[in-house]
């Protein structure tokens, strides 16, 4: 509680502009519902998860600094922490202040009133051994007696204290002292000497046998030389003897000597530069997003047509993946690409055996490229996985859509990819693209690097670059935008670098259509019901071709629908070789038409009719001339139908009424991804909307929160259950309170409002077998003492105790 009220005292002093970037920086901590006092906003600050939020955003000296501190012990001084981490001289100094201020923008390093440095209660515990040493001496003489402290200083030559607090304060200014560290060590046996020698050089703070065994031995014997040691407190034994003795990060940094400092990298990598026009950067950008637009059209349409199958095991194999790729005339890793994205953006769905298109599909094709394209980039942004990965770390195939664990690495990978394109100098590129990977672990020092690769991160940035974000080795608008989470000026940006859909195709005399950009839907739906796709990109293709004039007959299109639709998008005139092959087919189509019954054949033609009966190739049907314009056949009708159009023949199917059965199959959509939700909310559940820019948190305003903040009194006591606390804003938050009874009220109040405005929410919650996990839940209802909720993690209903939800935190 300590940290805590100092945070919230270091809050509340702060002016609203200041206090406003920690609100920015820590946007977790001030969501719905907004905290109502410092003192709530230092607790949600603390939290273990919300610390472990901010962690991966911050670059290698931020992380630095804070492992040396940490190494330190908190509160420290600035002075010592510049000596461990060798900044002294003026440069250093300056690039020091800067991390600390950045650490303290993030609220997880402060000074207290007297210039201390504090840090979060949670960073701390973030290193076991932070640059390889123990807890500080305050830490390990937790439960020592005063007497025994007395015994220490005696031995150390120094006149005791009277009391048991100053007696403390006298050991740790004394071991506080390298040189009177090294002064005591001086008189310590050769044995005793060694050990500490060997214990402050050791990589890990604590001996070998405690770190193999994975716990420790009760009542381990001393090591040779250690009594000496754990008389003068050099070395500290457990309250219980329990486990071998430790050293003080104290000691161990004062035996280390002056000349030992912490790792400190304020500069990130260089990185070989070319000038770079932005326009050749922006015409680069605009080819590759345009490119990928028209591919993930592509892509998904196919997938419309036909929906891939799922493996048993899961995912998309790479049977399909090809089957897909060779049909949208793509690549495989465009193809992961979009698969993985459209999924995310809730286009596709898994549909028992496969993965469909979902409703919010048709809406999404209805879109122009630019806001189409949007909506998959976004997804990209935040795609906790590599999608266009294929192999794992044994080259083995990976599946697309295998639901692998969510990537936080990959996720960092990305945003440190574009951080360090935004580091280049204006005008400037990376001559070698592969040259940013070192920049990339400077800014993100958790990211993914997959050591798999020849190249670290060579898989994000080649990503990167298919989507038009990094071009010419330098960071796009397109990047820029997405980097700082501006959906607005990202739609803007992909209006201006995407043209609008190609409503009309270039119909040549050789049976092709060219269509430049990305065809609209309705024109890419005409050219594929008719021709055959031959390429696709910034340049797609179509080829016509008998079976394809055939193929629109028999979806029910007359001769003259087609060659009107055909007209109606054509740039010039229908060119002749075309309007022969349309009307050649449909001279052919329907002379023969072929009934239900196991089944009949009949035609005006007894010529044709007797052809068909002698033709030796379909002896297997077992027709039968009944009349001279009659066929029976002994194979059903589908069969008898696909061997007639084998052979090159244009047979119609027949409807049981005796009409021309219209061969058109409606595509599969999917569900949502999660369940509509129960009881009152299931309203409107059945609305799909098209996907769009999500605002997301786009209507937060720091200032004015910090302004109410600061107005606010310092803390807002918790209600009952305890005894003269405020009441309950609502009737949920008395239930929740009274039933989970591990939870603080600012977690109670943000489950409460969870629950009452069906927004989802993550928990810490311990299962019945004992472990702890984190769920992310959605929908959910309050049937105490336990929550129905949708459980992301095993995408199902799930039944959960409220007892047993140990922590919460916003999604």
């Amino acid at each position: 509680m300590k940290s805590r009220s100092t945070l919230a005292t270091w809050l509340g002093g702060l002016d609203g502009s200041r206090l406003a970037r920690v609100l920015e920086t820590r946007r977790d901590a001030a969501a719905a519902p907004e905290p109502r006092s410092v003192g709530e906003l230092a607790e949600r600050l603390q939290r273990p998860g919300s610390v472990a939020l901010a962690l991966p955003r911050l670059a290698r000296p931020h992380l630095q600094v804070a492992e040396a501190l940490a190494a330190l012990g908190a509160p420290a001084s600035r002075d010592a922490l510049a000596e461990l981490l060798a900044a002294a001289d003026d440069e250093a100094a300056r690039e020091l202040d800067a991390v600390l201020e950045a650490l303290a923008d993030h609220a997880l390093v402060w000074f207290d009133g007297a210039g201390k440095l504090h840090m979060a209660g949670a960073l701390r515990h973030a290193w076991d051994a932070p640059l390889g040493l123990d807890a500080p001496l305050e830490e390990l003489l937790t439960g020592t007696t005063s007497d025994e402290l007395r015994g220490m200083l005696a031995a150390l030559g120094v006149k005791p204290p009277g009391t048991k607090s100053q007696r403390l304060a006298a050991l740790a200014e004394h071991h506080g002292d390298p040189e009177r560290v090294l002064s005591a060590l001086a008189e310590a046996p050769a044995a005793t000497r060694k050990l500490l020698e060997d214990r402050a050089e050791a990589r890990s703070a604590r001996p070998a046998r405690f770190i193999m065994s994975g716990s420790p031995d009760p009542d381990p014997e001393p090591e040779p030389g250690a009594r000496w040691a754990l008389d003068r407190g050099l070395l500290i034994e457990d309250r219980h003897r329990y486990g071998p003795a430790r050293m003080p990060a104290e000691v161990a940094l004062a035996l280390r000597g002056p000349g030992r400092h912490a790792p400190f990298q304020p500069v990130p990598p260089s990185v070989e530069g070319v000038s770079v026009a932005p326009v050749d950067v922006d015409r680069e950008a605009s080819a590759a997003a345009s490119a990928f637009a028209a591919g993930a059209a592509s892509v998904l349409s196919v997938c419309s047509t036909t929906a891939p199958a799922r493996l048993r095991s899961g995912g998309i194999g790479a049977r399909e993946l090809a089957r897909i790729g060779k049909a949208a005339h793509t690549d495989d890793a465009v193809v992961r690409l979009v698969l993985e994205t459209a999924y995310a953006a809730g286009l596709m769905a898994r549909n028992g055996d496969h993965v469909t298109p979902t409703g919010a599909y048709d809406a999404w094709a209805e879109q122009e490229p630019p806001e189409q394209f949007a909506v998959l980039l976004q997804a990209w942004w935040n795609l906790a996985l590599t999608p266009t990965r294929a192999r794992d770390e044994d080259g083995k195939a990976l599946p697309a859509l295998g639901g692998a664990p969510p990537c936080n690495g990959c996720v960092q990978a990305r945003h440190g990819l574009l951080a360090a394109a935004a580091r280049l100098p204006a005008g400037h590129g990376a001559r070698v693209t592969a040259d940013l990977g070192p920049l990339i672990a400077w800014h993100r020092p958790f990211a993914d690097c997959s050591l798999q690769e020849d190249t670290p991160f060579a898989t994000v940035i080649r990503e990167a670059e298919l989507l038009g974000v990094l071009a010419r080795g330098a960071l796009s608008a397109l990047g820029t935008n997405l980097r700082t989470g501006d959906p607005e000026a990202l739609g803007v940006e992909c209006r201006r670098l995407l043209p609008s859909a190609t409503a009309t195709a270039r119909l040549g005399a050789d049976l092709t259509a060219v269509v430049t950009g990305t065809p609209s839907r309705r024109l890419a739906a005409l050219l594929d019901s008719v021709a055959d796709r031959e390429t696709s990109g910034t340049a797609s293709v179509w080829r016509f071709s008998a079976a394809g004039v055939r193929r629109a007959l028999d979806a029910g299109h007359t001769p003259e629908d087609i060659a009107a639709d055909l007209a109606a998008v054509a740039a010039g005139p229908l060119p002749q070789p075309l309007s022969y092959l349309i009307a050649d087919t449909a001279r052919g189509h329907g002379r023969v038409r072929i009934a239900p019954a196991a089944c009949v054949l009949h035609g005006d033609e007894p010529a044709l009719l007797a052809e068909l009966a002698a033709h030796r190739k379909l002896a297997k049907l077992g027709l039968r001339r009944l009349a001279p314009t009659v066929l029976i056949s002994r194979s059903p009708l589908d069969a008898t139908l696909a061997a007639l159009r084998a052979e090159g023949y244009a047979p119609v199917a027949e409807t049981d009424e005796g009409t021309v059965r219209i061969e058109k199959t409606r595509p599969r959509r999917a569900a949502a991804a999660v369940p509509a939700p129960r009881g009152s909310r299931a309203r409107g559940a059945g609305r799909t909307a098209a996907p769009s820019l999500a605002k997301g948190s786009a209507d937060f305003d720091p200032s004015a929160l910090a302004t109410r903040l600061l107005a606010a009194p310092a803390t807002i006591p918790d209600p009952a259950p305890f005894e003269g606390g405020a009441p309950f804003a609502t009737d949920t938050e008395e239930i929740v309170a009274g039933w989970a009874k591990q939870l603080p009220y600012t977690d109670v109040r943000q489950l409460a409002h969870a629950i009452d405005t069906g927004q989802a929410i993550t928990v810490e919650y311990v299962a019945a077998s004992g472990n702890l996990t984190v769920r992310t839940l959605s929908r959910l209802e309050l049937d105490p003492p336990h929550l129905e909720a949708w459980c992301h993690l095993r995408e199902d209903e799930r039944v959960f105790t409220l007892s047993r939800v140990h922590g919460v935190m916003p999604t």
